[in-house]
């Protein structure tokens, strides 16, 4: 009889077993479970924090240069192990392994980043700003922070937030998803390869229960999270009330408006990817297209339909193929409602993919890409994140039309303009109240140097994931005025408030 192995946590630089629940990790292609994950404790995620709190005072007083040297030597063995990587995440995530390179690949560039935290906390310094007084701003750790991380990118999304956590001074508790965590485990076991103190770094994978003990533990002092908008809004809601800063990633429904004036070619092939890559598992998927006119969506759909045909779907494993299976059997099921519900409503469904079956892994959660013409604001298949390979046309008159359909709209992670006209593309990028916009890039992810986040309720926090946002997020301004009298003067009280004069 074959015992199938537990995935467990990672506290104080060792594996700890907590059995007492698991739960079984699936292989999407196959169906077939060869995995089960521990699902924590709170007395487990309480054992995380205190090593994290444990740790603190040392890797606090750690010079920066040395912090970033571990990231700098992390860079090197992520880059050694990527094939071993992205077999582990296309293994339990799905997506074709060349797709799984590139999500680690900008994992790693945030890495990298994190690597020029000795630049990055400099602080400032002002002399004389009164006779005989200095003073200057420094930017100091907050102390245990924690993450939790979303099943489309288990590799990437942790990335986002621990190194430079860790790089500015902080000790972090990571929960990455349930659904895929060996990608996750293994990278903390390279970064205590890498150099990084025992403590430092904890994992500990779970579900709700092991959330909580998070959200309402009085020692983790910031939350990053990146998911669905309804968990966005109850990270945020229960880790402010319990005195965290919190910056919570939610939920997107982004839109590509595609102009008269649009290279239509060149903008079907991007669709294609922005669309269906990963099996539209991205918040920056792009669900809609917002053609401006019925000549450009004709095109569009002409040149969509042509494409799709072409397109392979099967295991990830294969990187000949184009997309591969969705997370889970749920999941499936819940796109392929979303499907239902389309038709349903009356949108006219071009392309099918209910049905699909892969020769060979007939067991797998495989849904064909779907294209839909006519989806009207007010159908689910508009307002809703789907999250699977489902793409719809909404047919409008205008600019302005599409701008107030994108404005009206709940959430505002990414959106962007297929025009070849420059004033339509700045008065589109001057206005559109979304976080990320792209003109004629139809997945504008902001590079590691600069910060990722939405509008509305796509983001619940003042501070954007990773770059520049995450030094703010991560650290906590400390300023300092200092005077040293003269020896021997004695001076008299002053009553007045104090100024530069």
């Amino acid at each position: 009889m074959l015992i199938t192995p537990t995935l467990s946590h990672l506290i104080d630089g060792q594996i700890v077993h907590d059995t007492a629940r698991a739960q079984p990790v699936f292989n999407p292609a196959t169906g077939q479970s060869n995995l089960n994950v521990a699902l924590a404790s709170k007395a487990t995620v309480e054992q995380a924090i205190a090593s994290a709190e444990k740790a603190f005072p040392a890797w606090r007083n750690t010079p920066p240069l040395k912090r970033a040297r571990v990231m700098s030597k992390l860079k090197v063995l992520l880059e050694d192990n990527a094939d071993k990587i992205a077999a582990m995440i296309t293994a339990e995530h799905g997506k074709v392994l060349n797709d799984a390179h590139g999500e680690l690949q900008r994992g790693i560039e945030n890495v990298e980043y994190a690597s020029y935290a000795p630049e990055l906390l400099k602080g400032e310094h002002s002399r004389n700003v009164a006779p005989g007084i200095d003073s200057w701003a420094e930017h100091q750790a907050l102390g245990v922070t924690a993450g939790i991380t979303p099943f489309n990118f288990p590799a990437m999304v942790p990335l986002w937030m621990w190194p430079m956590a860790v790089a500015c001074g902080n000790t972090f508790v990571l929960k990455p998803s349930e659904r895929d965590p060996s990608s996750a485990l293994f990278i903390a076991q390279l970064a205590l390869e890498a150099g990084l103190p025992p403590g430092v770094l904890n994992v500990v994978n779970g579900d709700k229960e092991a959330v909580d003990a998070l959200l309402h533990s009085a020692t983790v002092k910031a939350i990053s999270f990146v998911g669905s908008t309804p968990i966005a809004e109850y990270i945020y809601s229960e880790g402010t009330k319990h005195g965290k800063r919190v910056q919570a990633l939610g939920g997107a429904k982004n839109h590509a408006v595609v102009m008269p004036d649009a290279d239509v070619a060149n903008a079907v092939t991007a669709m294609m990817g922005a669309a269906y890559g990963s099996c539209g598992e991205r918040c920056m998927a792009v669900p809609l297209i917002v053609a401006v006119g019925d000549e450009v969506a004709d095109k569009m759909i002409e040149g969509l339909k042509t494409e799709v045909a072409k397109m392979k779907v099967g295991p990830g494993t294969d990187n000949g193929n184009d997309m591969g299976p969705l997370v889970t059997q749920p999941h499936f099921e819940k796109v392929k409602g979303y499907v239902d519900q389309g038709v349903k409503e009356g949108a006219t469904l071009l392309v099918d993919g209910r049905g699909l079956k892969v020769k060979g892994h007939e067991d797998g959660y495989f849904l064909g890409p779907c294209l839909f013409d006519h989806v009207k604001p007010g159908m689910v298949i508009y307002q809703e994140e789907i999250f699977g390979p489902v793409l719809g046309v909404v047919r409008v008159k205008s600019l302005d039309e599409a701008m107030q359909l994108i404005n009206d709209h709940e959430y505002g992670n990414g959106t962007c303009i297929f025009t070849r006209d420059g004033e339509a593309a700045r008065h589109f990028t001057d206005h559109i109240q979304v976080g990320m916009v792209g003109v004629n890039v139809p997945l504008p992810v902001p590079v590691a140097y600069h910060s990722f986040g939405g509008w509305k309720r796509s983001l619940f926090g003042d501070l954007h994931a990773y770059g520049p946002d995450a030094v703010r997020f991560y650290t906590k301004r400390k300023t300092i005025t200092q005077r040293w009298p003269s020896s021997g003067v004695r001076e008299g009280a002053v009553f007045s408030f104090p100024s530069s004069r």
